[in-house]
């Protein structure tokens, strides 16, 4: 199996984690941080707002079954990319829409798919997704790790990441894994 990677920042890390694990030819999620100034930062100063990094997902793909633009095409319809520094009643820079591309071919695809998200009509509002390099990348703590899988349950689950899963699996069934 080829490897690439992708790393995405679209709120909380918990949704962009559940919705990528589904996506076929998706063999690995991590949640963590990237986008800061602080070494190996824990959840508590990320979610302090003090370290600039992001709240992001990992994704291990391989690209000979899911390309990376398609990758692109679900971060951009599985959050909202209009809002600045926010996802729903989650508020801070580390909670922004932004994409960590890892070479030129990333940067590309990333910058022709913000424009095409922006010019499509889903959204009224201008997109501000941040497209940067990927500089620095940390894991968080193992309890953030498959946290929908483990803690469906859980009210925010329910409220918040249970709705971006349904409307994922309407919108994307050619890319869903077989369950």
């Amino acid at each position: 199996m080829e490897k690439s990677q992708a790393v995405f920042g679209a709120g909380c890390f918990w949704c962009i984690e559940a919705i990528f694990r589904e996506v076929i030819g998706v063999s690995h999620v991590e949640s963590g941080y990237s986008g800061g100034e602080v070494k190996n930062p824990s959840y508590r100063e990320v979610c302090m707002g003090v370290t600039g990094h992001a709240e992001v997902a990992r994704i291990t793909f391989d690209p000979t079954v899911v390309s990376y633009e398609e990758l692109l095409e679900v971060f951009f319809q599985t959050h909202d990319p209009t809002t600045l520094n926010r996802q729903g009643a989650d508020v801070g820079t580390q909670y922004r829409s932004v994409i960590f591309y890892q070479d030129d071919y990333q940067k590309e695809a990333a910058e022709k798919a913000k424009k095409a998200a922006d010019s499509s009509g889903i959204w009224s509002d201008p997109i501000v997704t941040k497209i940067e390099p990927l500089e620095n990348y940390y894991p968080a703590e193992d309890h953030h790790q498959d946290y929908y899988a483990q803690h469906g349950d859980q009210p925010y689950c329910n409220l918040v990441i249970r709705p971006k899963m349904d409307k994922f699996r309407a919108k994307f069934t050619e890319l869903l894994k077989e369950s």
